[in-house]
């Protein structure tokens, strides 16, 4: 049997714009995408902290070190820049292996710049 278990999480990170026009997904800063191991078109969920609402989408990588969270397409509809979010990944664990699993988490500041790497 396996479980799904949380693999990554960026926690608290600024929307700094959105794209209606964009075919879809979200940019984020490949700085961030690396310390947390989540790959270019990966599936993530995005909780936004203002108004509680998730969607799921895919990643674009965003130039690094540039701070950018974009929302793309129609998850640009859901948030404003400014709007604090929360981007998770999921994997599939084995039984035997998930209750020592330990995910990558990531805090960063209000310009979106890596504060801290945490493990759970």
């Amino acid at each position: 049997m396996f479980r799904e278990m949380c693999k990554s999480k960026i926690h608290a990170a600024t929307v700094t714009e959105t794209d209606l026009k964009y075919n879809g997904s979200i940019t984020i800063d490949k700085t961030l995408l690396e310390a947390v191991g989540i790959l270019h078109y990966e599936r993530v969920q995005v909780l936004n902290i203002n108004n509680g609402t998730r969607v799921e989408t895919y990643v674009i990588e965003g130039k690094r070190n540039s701070g950018v969270i974009c929302l793309n397409g129609a998850a640009a509809r859901w948030a404003q820049p400014g709007d604090r979010v929360i981007i998770i990944s999921y994997c599939l664990v084995e039984d035997k292996d998930a209750r020592n699993w330990k995910p990558k988490i990531v805090l960063v500041d209000e310009k979106n710049k890596l504060i801290k790497k945490l493990r759970s």
